[in-house]
């Protein structure tokens, strides 16, 4: 990879990153139903105090006028409250600028890192996402290597004895999983191995037990990976199809090619050809996907594993800031995952040509 086109790829990380907060800005826009109509709705129909108090800056600036809307609102006076509370607000939002202006004060933050607040939890995103993400890296990380680690050998395996016995029991049997969606397996194994009619191996919920901090370091990695294994299971076997027949139809692809006959004619033994020649080109289709499927697996992938086994990762932080209406939140965690999978995808580059020297991207932005 020349320096010309690395740093053609970096000019363009910033302007597709811009691009892409720019779609999911007036997207949001044109979304019915913000963070100012949710609160009003839950300040008027008598929600729980504690709601407002974790709104960043509100406690003081409404702290006179929630009591009348909550006591008054039966009454055809509460509508000036209403009013006033919504004016209120939405200035503690910052919806009381234009939609423009917001943009620009997002963008100029996000420069920095800078994310803000959380509408709801009084928290700052950067800490609300230091705090969730090694439980995301966990399920991806461990998820992602499973895959590679069974799929790649397999994969193999299956080009080698293309339309055995064994070629066809395996492709069956990863259609089948590839067809199951993962929160449907995932309450499978719930109801089958976590107690649920069956039997209790493995815990329902979380990822520490109770008591893990009076463990010892040791007892604590085990049951650490105990409350992993269903939520990875369910993760990784319906990942397993599609790298599996990728790793084979390249490695097929390889095998029926001239340089391999004349590895033959050489003398050349199949192991010797296989990963001596066939292997490194073979597997930089497979390279090329890694990238992709660690994001998947670590922000998208895990969102409903999350919710069904009540695991605080990225996922479910995303999916309640969406549902909350909370933005400072849902465009932080969009903005860290569009740059990380933006970098993501230019190392990829960078390894193709470390594996194979001879190919070169140059020619792509020209």
């Amino acid at each position: 990879m020349s320096k010309t086109y690395f740093l053609k790829r970096l000019l363009f990380i910033p302007i597709t990153l811009f691009g892409i907060m720019a779609v999911n800005f007036l997207f949001v826009q044109l979304a019915p139903g913000g963070p100012v109509e949710q609160m009003m709705t839950k300040i008027t129909t008598g929600a729980p105090t504690d709601a407002l108090s974790r709104v960043s800056g509100t406690a003081g600036a409404l702290e006179s006028v929630v009591p009348s809307v909550k006591n008054d609102s039966k009454y055809r006076g509460s509508q000036g409250l209403n009013e006033q509370l919504k004016i209120e607000l939405t200035k503690q939002f910052g919806f009381d600028k234009p939609p423009l202006e917001r943009f620009w004060i997002m963008i100029k933050s996000y420069v920095v890192f800078d994310f803000g607040k959380s509408f709801y939890q009084d928290k700052s995103v950067i800490d609300l996402i230091l705090e969730r993400m090694p439980v995301s890296i966990s399920l991806g990380v461990f998820s992602t290597l499973l895959i590679y680690l069974i799929a790649i050998p397999l994969g193999i395996k299956k080009a080698i004895k293309h339309g055995s016995k064994f070629d066809i029991t395996t492709s069956w049997i990863l259609t089948i999983s590839y067809a199951v969606p993962a929160f449907l397996l995932a309450i499978f194994l719930i109801i089958v191995f976590a107690g649920g009619r069956y039997f209790s191996w493995f815990p329902l919920k979380g990822l520490t037990s109770d008591d893990w901090e009076q463990l010892s370091w040791g007892r604590q990695i085990l049951d650490y990976l105990w409350h992993l294994t269903l939520p990875v299971i369910a993760m990784t076997v319906g990942g397993l199809a599609g790298l599996c027949f990728l790793t084979k139809n390249a490695f097929l692809d390889e095998l029926g090619k001239n340089y391999v006959r004349t590895a033959k004619a050489k003398g050349l033994n199949n192991r010797q050809i296989l990963y001596g020649h066939v292997f490194r080109n073979a597997m930089l289709i497979v390279i090329a996907g890694f990238p992709a499927m660690l994001v998947s697996m670590l922000f998208t992938g895990s969102v409903l594993i999350e919710v069904i086994f009540s695991l605080n990762g990225l996922g479910l932080l995303g999916f309640e800031a969406v549902q909350n209406r909370d933005y400072p939140i849902v465009f932080g965690t969009l903005y860290l995952f569009a740059l990380l999978g933006l970098v993501l995808n230019l190392i990829s580059d960078f390894i193709y040509t470390l594996v194979d020297p001879r190919i070169h991207f140059d020619k792509r932005l020209k």
